[in-house]
């Protein structure tokens, strides 16, 4: 009713006006594949701002879009609980995670796979503590150390690259440079780094989308990538303290003794926070330069706005479209009034579109002042831990860039990713011209 989807789940162009407020789900996924998001988005910041959705696949939630609403609920996590899950359920998932748990005897309460026990599903005090343990990999000493490793891989990776042929830029640089990344600070085996990013896909997309087809082929990747970490636990645990990111966990008072599932839950978060807010700023920026020549060329004249047009990337390419919260009481918000165990949905990328706090935010504009007003890491106690990490590593590909090819060109249209939590791509054919 009021919405229209074409057989190939590519949104029509929409009405958005004409779809009654009570039916609009901003949280619909095909929208986000299509890149047909914005004018929900700009409709609800302007006549919903706090809208209620009381039916969908994900069940009723809330919609906080502007800056100032998303703001508040962010920052006050003793009345915006991340205990009960960070993502909006996916009801079908859980349903078929039910069923394959049932059939092999294990028993799964409803609501578990939307429970994150991970420190980013924790509240205060525990989550900060357990926090802690990993903070210290990303502390900008160890950042700095990291940083030569980093320009190191980057100028290999950008120097193998094909010269006059198309080729996939999320596959043959954001995926392998992000992935080197991950792999050294799990102190992963590195020759098998490439089981990161695909568990990770594993984790973030339904069967038919990403890399398993099936929720047994999701099944069999799971129980994989939980042996490999379980194994490095044991080892880990068994060896001296070392300043990579399992080792930390496991020599840290706090969270030696955490159960298997919060380990899993710790380390699937550590997976997709390590790999898709920078994998996909990465392939983001090649897409925004090369849909605002103007700005791809302000840049090739002054390559000190790297870091500048890593800010703005970040902010006009929201890589993480949201987080969400649930209640621990009745509250009035935006003259709505939220009932306690009610679900509250953050949506960054509306806020990074905000013109009560950005100027023409729909414009790409690589030197704006304070380019790092964005809330693509979000704020209060569950901001990024690693947003540090990333911007080293975005700077760092985009000086290399500069060192070797004057222009990327961007071939048709990018394919993203099928989820409404990761803004992403799946696949960027580029092509880098040859030099006459």
């Amino acid at each position: 009713m009021g919405e229209s989807v074409m057989a190939n789940s590519t949104v029509e162009i929409e009405d958005v006006q004409a779809i009654p407020l009570v039916e609009l789900n901003p949280g619909r996924v095909d929208r986000f594949t299509a890149d047909t998001i914005w004018p929900v988005f700009e409709r609800l910041r302007r006549e919903d701002p706090v809208h209620f959705t009381p039916e969908s696949e994900f069940g009723p939630y809330w919609s906080v879009t502007r800056w100032a609403d998303v703001t508040a609920v962010d920052t006050n996590n003793k009345v915006f609980s991340s205990a009960r899950g960070i993502g909006l359920p996916n009801l079908a998932a859980e349903q078929e995670q039910m069923k394959m748990a049932q059939a092999a005897g294990r028993p799964v309460a409803r609501g578990e796979a939307a429970t994150d026990n991970s420190f980013i599903g924790m509240d205060e005090p525990e989550h900060r503590v357990h926090r802690k343990a990993v903070s210290p990999a990303m502390a900008p000493p160890n950042i700095a150390k990291m940083a030569s490793l980093v320009r190191e891989r980057a100028s290999a990776i950008l120097d193998s690259l094909p010269i006059g042929e198309p080729f996939d830029w999320v596959d043959l640089v954001s995926k392998e440079l992000t992935t080197m990344t991950l792999a050294t600070l799990f102190d992963f085996p590195f020759e098998e780094r490439r089981k990161l990013p695909y568990w990770t896909d594993m984790i973030i997309n339904q069967p038919g989308y990403g890399p398993v087809k099936s929720w047994e082929q999701r099944d069999q990747a799971l129980v994989e990538c939980v042996t490999a970490f379980q194994k490095l636990w044991d080892e880990r645990i068994d060896s001296e303290p070392a300043g990579d990111l399992i080792s930390m966990l496991a020599h840290n008072p706090a969270t030696r003794e955490m159960s298997r599932q919060q380990y899993r839950s710790t380390v699937g978060l550590l997976l997709i926070g390590g790999n898709d807010t920078t994998r996909n700023t990465i392939s983001g920026s090649i897409y925004a330069l090369n849909r605002h020549p103007d700005q791809y060329a302000k840049l090739r004249a002054n390559p000190d706005l790297i870091l500048s047009m890593v800010s703005e990337t970040l902010r006009w390419h929201t890589p993480i479209s949201y987080m969400s919260r649930v209640t621990t009481r009745d509250i009035e918000l935006g003259g709505k009034t939220i009932r306690q165990g009610e679900r509250v949905v953050m949506w960054y990328i509306s806020a990074n579109r905000d013109d009560a706090v950005i100027e023409n935010p729909n414009d790409f504009i690589i030197d704006r002042k304070r380019a790092r007003n964005h809330l693509a890491f979000g704020t209060g106690v569950h901001h990024c831990v690693g947003n540090r990490v990333a911007e080293m590593q975005l700077t760092i590909i985009w000086e290399e860039i500069f060192k070797r090819f004057p222009e990327i060109k961007l071939i048709g249209d990018p394919v993203r990713t099928h989820s409404s939590f990761v803004h992403g791509f799946d696949n960027m054919q580029v092509v880098i011209p040859s030099r006459l």
